[in-house]
């Protein structure tokens, strides 16, 4: 009855995990280029009672083993396509290709680059396509004074125009989109951005001549991949396991009561 206890509080504190990432995929379901999480866990440690044997004294082809519970193993990111929204605006540009490749982002204070699926592009007063929070896209050059007509090509090229002009410039490289063997490495760090890890690999720059597995779409964002009906569906499997876990401490403290009481 106390390892009841035990293992039904594990199961509580598993699925309080399991709400905390459900409520974080719910509150990011407008987040541009958000990608949902899942929960995984694992049984843990088991009580052995008796082993199974097979010889000349004994045979028992099953043995007997009391599990102690469960616990989070990991908090895997998936980075399935999101859908994509159109939106009229030439800076925004959307990735699209099974969730892979990822926007290069120069962020004070990090050596290497950063990575990122919002396209949200930004110009800031001297000329550079920045994030919201004001990171430097890598690739193109900051724009000429007095320019208009930004657009953005299929292949990451900006061209604009400068006022008095009508020949479209262009500014610099194209925009620097990367890609990982495993996505599911890379760290989370908040603001919408990904540091590569050793697990993610190496990051392998796009190069739109050869590998038609991206596709750049200007005037479009990728919406986060969370699906709200299935995460609410997940979200009243987690809150029913909970219940029933509490269930368990409550009849496992319900029997030890019984027990207490015999002597009465």
């Amino acid at each position: 009855m106390m390892r009841a206890l035990f293992t039904a509080s594990t199961g509580m504190h598993a699925q309080q995990l399991n709400v905390d990432t459900l409520a974080h995929n719910m509150s990011n379901v407008n987040t541009v280029g958000f990608k949902k999480q899942r929960i995984e866990f694992q049984d843990l440690l088991y009580q052995t009672i008796r082993r199974p044997a097979a010889d000349e004294n004994r045979n028992e082809p099953v043995g007997l083993a009391v599990g102690l519970g469960v616990r989070p193993a990991a908090i895997n990111t998936l980075f399935a396509q999101g859908n994509l929204q159109h939106t009229e605006n030439p800076l925004d540009v959307a990735i699209s290709g099974n969730g892979t490749g990822f926007f290069a982002i120069q962020v004070p204070g990090y050596e290497e680059p950063l990575y990122t699926r919002d396209g949200a592009i930004k110009i800031d007063a001297s000329g550079q396509l920045v994030t919201a929070d004001g990171y430097l896209y890598l690739g193109p050059e900051a724009l000429e004074e007095n320019f208009t007509d930004v657009s953005i090509a299929a292949d990451g090229t900006v061209s604009y125009i400068v006022s008095g002009s009508t020949e479209p410039q262009t500014a610099g490289e194209p925009l620097q989109i990367f890609k990982f063997s495993n996505p599911a490495g890379l760290q989370r760090i908040g603001k919408n951005l990904y540091q590569a890890t050793a697990n993610s690999g190496e990051p392998v720059q796009w190069e739109p001549e050869s590998d038609s597995s991206i596709t750049l779409n200007s005037g479009y964002l990728e919406m986060a991949n969370v699906q709200v009906v299935e995460e609410m569906v997940n979200l009243i499997t987690a809150q029913r396991a909970y219940e029933f876990n509490s269930k368990l401490i409550q009849a496992s403290d319900e029997m030890l009561q019984t027990a207490a009481n015999l002597r009465r």
